[in-house]
């Protein structure tokens, strides 16, 4: 359902040296800023002339109160309540639960099962798309495919520290001295590292399921720095990219992110 409770995040008393609206595309030009919205998926165009009456919506950071305002879906940046709307229509953004064994590129010399398999309809019908890092053959899990180069870029960025997250099932039972190593950090061949988040989720039968949490992006930096606490991977799975997680989401299963989700990426990454 719709709140009204709130205004959008943005509007401070700085505003007022801004202009008041956006500049104005001539009559013809654009869409009008309901429709967009509409097409978005953020609500009906009544509704979303309603928000604009609200103050909850800016576009290229000023906030709107106009109704009928025409924008260029292309190059416009709008929001509501501060999180930024997806309102290109060519832009994808997919879930992968990449099986295990299967590599993480679009295409593969040796005729492996790839990436590239899963979405070669969609590639077919003049999809340009990439995935967002990478997941060994081992591991399986979550991927993100985008055509969206900036949103790509930064989640793939190490300055942005979006977090991922991992279930592993390891050898031994893991005590706590060993989280506390990995938090403080683990000296590897290429540097040293650490776990931002790690926890011990079941013990029995020699093994292990723990939960890490790292924004690390090096090669196998979960298998190496569990491996390096004498704890070596028995199984991967990568549960979560920064606000997006796998879910209950089946192996070689892609899926349409939602709004919100598309909208807390973009704020992970400060776009």
């Amino acid at each position: 359902m719709l709140s009204f409770a709130k205004p959008a995040r943005r509007q401070n008393v700085d505003a007022v040296a801004e202009p008041q609206s956006p500049k104005k595309l001539p009559w013809g030009e654009g869409e009008r800023l309901q429709k967009v919205l509409a097409k978005a998926g953020v609500a009906s165009r009544r509704a979303a002339e309603e928000l604009i009456d609200a103050g909850r919506v800016e576009v290229d950071g000023i906030i709107v109160r106009e109704q009928g305002l025409r924008v260029d879906p292309e190059t416009a940046v709008v929001r509501v309540d501060g999180v930024r709307v997806v309102v290109r229509e060519e832009q994808v953004y997919l879930a992968l639960n990449k099986p295990k064994g299967w590599q993480s590129t679009m295409s593969d010399e040796l005729n492996r099962p790839c990436v590239g398999d899963l979405v070669a309809e969609r590639v077919m019908a003049g999809q340009r798309l990439f995935h967002v890092g990478r997941l060994d053959a081992d591991t399986e899990g979550l991927l993100l495919l985008t055509n969206d180069g900036d949103l790509a870029h930064r989640l793939m960025h190490p300055s942005f520290q979006v977090s991922k997250t991992y279930l592993a099932t390891v050898q031994g039972e893991v005590k706590r001295e060993t989280g506390k190593q990995l938090h403080h950090g683990v000296e590897l061949e290429d540097g040293p590292a650490k776990v931002d988040r790690f926890q011990v989720l079941e013990l029995g039968e020699g093994r292990s399921l723990v939960k890490v949490v790292l924004h690390e992006g090096r090669k196998h930096i979960v298998r190496r720095l569990l491996d390096a606490v004498g704890h070596p991977v028995i199984g991967l799975v990568r549960t979560h990219i920064g606000p997006v997680a796998l879910g209950d989401q089946r192996p070689g299963t892609l899926r349409v992110l939602g709004r919100d989700e598309i909208g807390k990426l973009y704020e992970a990454v400060s776009l």
